[in-house]
């Protein structure tokens, strides 16, 4: 089981998520290191799990304000060998391409993940899929509800091979995977690499996403909270 350290930012630090809600969320505390700066957060969650691939909600953008380039730009200097997967609520392809654009040099290293709680339309999805090994589709879902304006859900033939299960009221809930929601998903396309999100709490949970047909998982609290112990290749 691959893990995908996740930083959630807003206002330019590092902040700790609570089931989803956006609202509710403060700046990260973790036994990793010390305060909420980004880098400082990132160097020490990539150390800690050996990763070489990390995972950047801002919530700024995801809340309708706009999307801190300069910490992403800050990321990418501060650590060369790292692929960021960035959600910054991207409506379409346009949106994605605006935000590579404004990155600069560092932007082929960026993988831009096209949300179903975000995407614009069916026309959207299929733009944004269109490379289907490059892209990566989150399908999201909130108490039992699924965040789909553009029919994602419903269209297993435009994802692309690599999709994330978002379960938000899962993420920092400290309640387990939704493996349920997982296996579903798995069905629709078994072809599919899985990536879960959300309710991790210690290593048998892990295990249980892996047989589940989990090949990674975007994590967060279980490592600040040092629950997780650091991967060692």
């Amino acid at each position: 089981m691959q893990l995908i350290p996740v930083i959630d930012l807003m206002r330019g630090q590092a902040v700790r998520a609570v089931r989803g809600d956006r609202a509710s969320y403060r700046p990260v505390v973790s036994q990793l290191c010390e305060g909420s700066d980004p880098v400082t957060v990132a160097r020490a969650l990539c150390q800690h799990c050996d990763a070489t691939r990390l995972y950047v909600a801002d919530l700024d953008a995801l809340t309708g304000g706009q999307v801190q380039v300069a910490v992403l730009q800050q990321l990418l200097h501060a650590l060369p060998g790292l692929e960021l997967w960035v959600d910054a609520g991207f409506a379409d392809a346009d949106a994605a391409q605006q935000l590579r654009e404004r990155i600069g040099t560092d932007a082929e290293r960026v993988v831009c993940i096209f949300a179903s709680e975000s995407l614009g339309s069916r026309e959207a999805l299929a733009r944004c899929c269109a490379d289907r090994r490059a892209a990566v589709l989150s399908l999201d879902r909130r108490d039992g509800r699924v965040l789909d304006a553009a029919g994602c859900w419903e269209s297993p033939s435009l994802w692309p091979d690599r999709v994330i299960v978002m379960t938000l009221e899962r993420v920092g809930a400290d309640a387990g995977p939704d493996l349920d929601t997982l296996r579903e998903v798995q069905a629709r396309s078994p072809g599919t690499k899985l990536v879960g999100a959300g309710g991790i709490r210690h290593e048998a949970d892990l295990a249980a996403a892996a047989a589940a047909g989990a090949q990674a998982w975007l994590v967060a609290s279980a490592l600040h909270d040092g629950r997780l112990p650091p991967v060692r290749r």
